[in-house]
């Protein structure tokens, strides 16, 4: 069998450079050098690429470089890899990649279009209110997609009249956490509003629930198969960017100890969401489970998730009986099948 040129292609522009370095890592150093010409491709913070993180050799003809390989894994996180954007160029090439498609990863980065997809499937979700920064002002845009301009005072009561506090401050489109707060105060919810908006000029606003946070990993094209379960035990009251990557008291539980009808519910619908959002290949999809209720409700999509061995989803999976090594090849040949 003759060996597959495969291109890895990790860093990018976005401010998870760093995390998709650390996820590229792992990647590279599992994959089977037999079935696999391996071409690490980095991509610089500034835009450039480079054979190898080394930045020793310029990419200079990107189009040509490209059509060499067979397919293509990204391992790209946040804006300009997860988004759609490396798999539009990918498509226009006619290269195979791994995971999801333009509309999946577009639908999955901006958390204002997975939320209402999620709605029309029927999900249930936290309340939350959606505003996008406008000049100096902001626009407060309803379930229907109706805009008015407000003040970001006006913006802030009308949040706390509907969703109360706390409440999470979240960029639209951001991933690893970057840029989401907590707020208690009605001068904390203004302060951490202007923050966000240095990453994104759409902002997420959640009610807070106290719940567990439970993630399931999903893949496959259309016949998908579901994870068990993990818990995330974040050492911090919710699960930051540093409670994530810097608090090594931040663990996971796997399995996740919850009774068999709700995991199987969760799993369920942790399906659903991936086929709602037109997804392929992987994903890893995140819940909360209220701790009074045990109601279920869906949190977030990621299409591109972590991929260090102590990543939540090869965990998941590792848990599921598919080794790291044997996920890497499944979910290039997802990748393949998929052209």
């Amino acid at each position: 069998m003759s060996k597959k040129n495969l291109g890895v292609i990790f860093g990018g522009m976005s401010t998870e450079n760093k995390v998709s370095e650390l996820s590229a890592n792992s990647i590279l150093e599992n994959l089977d050098k037999e079935k696999y010409n391996i071409y690490p491709i980095y991509i610089s913070k500034d835009g450039n690429w480079w054979k190898d993180k080394g930045e020793k050799e310029k990419i200079e003809n990107i189009m040509e470089y490209l059509k060499q390989l067979d397919v293509v894994f990204p391992v790209l996180h946040g804006l300009y890899g997860e988004d759609g954007t490396i798999q539009g160029l990918l498509e226009l090439l006619k290269i195979p990649y791994a995971g999801c498609g333009i509309l999946a990863s577009s639908v999955g980065m901006d958390k204002v279009y997975t939320k209402a997809i999620f709605a029309q499937a029927g999900l249930k979700q936290a309340k939350y209110e959606y505003i996008r920064k406008y000049k100096d002002k902001y626009i407060y845009v309803d379930k229907r997609f109706n805009e008015k301009i407000i003040t970001l005072q006006e913006a802030v009561e009308k949040i706390i009249k509907n969703l109360g506090l706390p409440v999470f401050v979240k960029p639209s489109r951001s991933g690893s956490s970057v840029g989401i707060n907590k707020a208690e105060t009605k001068e904390e919810l203004q302060e951490y509003i202007e923050y966000a908006t240095q990453f994104d000029n759409k902002i997420i606003v959640e009610e807070q629930i106290d719940a567990r946070e439970i993630e399931c990993a999903v893949l496959g094209n259309e016949e998908i198969e579901a994870s068990v379960l993990g818990e995330v035990k974040s050492a911090e009251s919710f699960y930051s960017y540093d409670a994530k990557y810097k608090n090594k008291e931040s663990h996971t539980e796997i399995p996740a100890e919850l009774p068999q009808e709700t995991a199987e519910e969760i799993q369920k619908q942790a399906i659903k969401a991936f086929k709602a959002i037109d997804g392929k290949g992987l994903s890893r999809v995140d819940f909360f489970v209220d701790k009074n209720t045990s109601e279920i409700y869906i949190n977030e999509i990621n299409t591109l998730p972590g991929f260090t061995k102590i990543s939540m989803y090869p965990q998941l999976f590792a848990q599921s009986g598919v080794s790291y090594n044997e996920l890497l090849d499944k979910i290039i040949q997802l990748g393949t099948n998929n052209f």
